[in-house]
């Protein structure tokens, strides 16, 4: 249990450090560099187009990180008064997290990296945290392999050059070849793809569990749960706009679950 409760703490920190160095790389490299390209005399430059977008997802990932910090789910230590409550809160959609010490209704899971429980009131804001985290992280290799072909005239046509690209760099490093700065934006490269690809799993999954209905708890005690039209279970989680939900961090799109939580 202290081992869980440490990573509880150490997960966040370190996401937080991942994103500082991101928007730094971004900020004080990728930028300057598209500055000094021939084609920023369009009406339209890349280095604006390019801080436009990442602001948008970089602000959309970490909007949504804080509203799932934000939307705790509810302590359901109520549960335990009237039978009105009680009726409110049926077993197969509560659970007890040992970490958070609490029992939160439609339990799915505890996330590390936000330090807090996924369940009714933040799962929308936690698969927009996915969708948007993968998004900048995907977004931010392809700006750094744009960086690194023109720092080292590098190129990467060839669907090989990114795998070989670390033992190449690594050795011609300790040559003196290439500089520590570009070193390190080549691990960050590493690093970006690897969170990208893995939140964008996550990501699918969990829509994949809100289609049907399903909670990852729900899956791994093999609750069964009554089949319903995959609009409708959407709209329990984004809302009747579930198409703006997905796309536009609002903070109410006309939930049916927040509905039944402020009755």
């Amino acid at each position: 249990m202290l081992a869980l409760r440490l990573l509880n703490v150490v997960a966040p920190a370190y996401f937080l450090c991942i994103s500082l160095v991101t928007f730094a790389l971004q900020l004080f490299l990728f930028l300057p560099s598209m500055r000094q390209d021939p084609a920023a005399a369009r009406l339209f430059p890349p280095a604006l187009l390019h801080g436009a977008l990442f602001l948008f997802l970089s602000t959309n990932a970490l909007g949504n990180y804080v509203l799932v910090i934000q939307n705790s789910p509810d302590d359901l230590d109520a549960c335990q008064g009237p039978s009105a409550r009680r009726a409110l809160c049926p077993p197969p959609s509560t659970h007890f997290c040992r970490v958070c010490a609490r029992v939160t209704l439609r339990h799915d899971h505890h996330c590390f990296f936000t330090g807090n429980c996924i369940g009714s009131r933040n799962m929308r804001n936690f698969v927009l945290f996915c969708l948007y985290t993968s998004l900048a992280c995907l977004y931010s290799t392809v700006a750094g392999l744009a960086y690194i072909s023109a720092a080292l005239s590098t190129s990467f046509a060839h669907p090989l050059a990114f795998l070989t690209l670390l033992p190449t760099s690594i050795s011609q490093f300790f040559s003196g070849a290439v500089l520590g700065s570009e070193m390190f934006v080549i691990l960050m490269l590493y690093l970006w793809f690897a969170i990208g690809l893995a939140c964008a799993g996550f990501c699918c999954h969990q829509l994949l569990l809100i289609l049907r209905g399903q909670t990852r708890h729900q899956v791994r005690k093999g609750v069964a749960v009554r089949a319903r039209p995959w609009r409708k279970n959407l709209q329990e989680v984004f809302g009747k706009r579930w198409l703006l939900g997905l796309l536009i961090p609002m903070f109410n799109v006309g939930g049916e679950s927040s509905k039944q939580r402020d009755k």
